[in-house]
């Protein structure tokens, strides 16, 4: 075995470790949308509006795959971040809770259709393993921090290299946003099942109101942890970043 393969796996593993140990946390507010607070009505939509995002996801992988099997690794870490970053979760409101998503590196590197399968499969362990999330409300959690987020992410990012905006500006801008946007959405989310003190809206700025006070600096945080990744790939990963043309973006 290459020193390069025993590197990759022990990033692997001290990633699940590091999960592991800051993920299990008993409190019960710390969740993405728990299990049983959106209506079962809502639950279906959320999950049917997902299908053709996760299809294209399913697809993507597969072509990024067949093409280059090198990436599998950088792939896996991509997953494995996301899988870390959400895990680490502060208590925001009932029902809720604000933490770093991790998806925008995955968005930048292999485009926002991946990140829907990666996001998927970290929330079902979060959900099983962590009691972090539910299984009943995976569809709206999916929707939230694996398609809407990574799209704005990977939209964000276009933009700016399209205008010339520095490299890692453009990470930093798009991480953040990306992130922030995922809790619009949550907050979108949550709003028509838990109005009865007000109109749809008025919730909706309630739960935005109460998740900016953390959500805010947490996207920030993100941000910069996503340029030192990806400063960071830049000087040990040239191989894949050249594969999937980001180094050449960059250039």
């Amino acid at each position: 075995m290459s020193k390069r393969s025993k590197l990759e796996k022990r990033i692997l593993a001290l990633a699940a470790a590091f999960a592991l140990t800051f993920g299990i946390v008993p409190n019960v507010s710390a969740m993405h949308i728990m299990e049983g607070y959106l209506p079962g009505g809502f639950c279906i939509a959320w999950g049917v509006l997902c299908l053709p995002f996760l299809i294209a996801g399913f697809l993507s992988i597969k072509k990024t795959l067949n093409e280059h099997r090198n990436l599998i690794t950088l792939l896996a870490m991509s997953g494995a971040f996301v899988f870390v970053i959400s895990s680490l979760k502060i208590p925001s409101i009932t029902g809720s809770c604000s933490h770093m998503t991790g998806t925008g590196l995955g968005a930048i590197l292999f485009g926002p259709s991946a990140v829907s399968i990666l996001g998927l499969i970290v929330l079902l362990f979060q959900a099983i393993l962590l009691g972090h999330g539910g299984l009943t409300t995976i569809g709206a959690n999916t929707f939230s921090m694996a398609i809407a987020g990574p799209f704005v992410t990977y939209g964000i990012y276009t933009l700016c290299k399209k205008v010339g905006v520095n490299k890692r500006v453009g990470i930093f801008l798009a991480a953040s946003l990306g992130d922030l946007f995922t809790y619009c959405v949550t907050a979108f989310q949550m709003a028509p099942a838990h109005h009865a003190e007000s109109t749809i809206g008025g919730a909706f700025v309630k739960f935005l109101a109460v998740f900016a006070p953390t959500q805010v600096p947490l996207a920030i945080i993100e941000g910069i942890i996503t340029v030192l990744i990806v400063m960071g790939l830049e000087t040990y990963a040239k191989p894949e970043l050249r594969a999937i043309g980001f180094i050449k973006e960059a250039k």
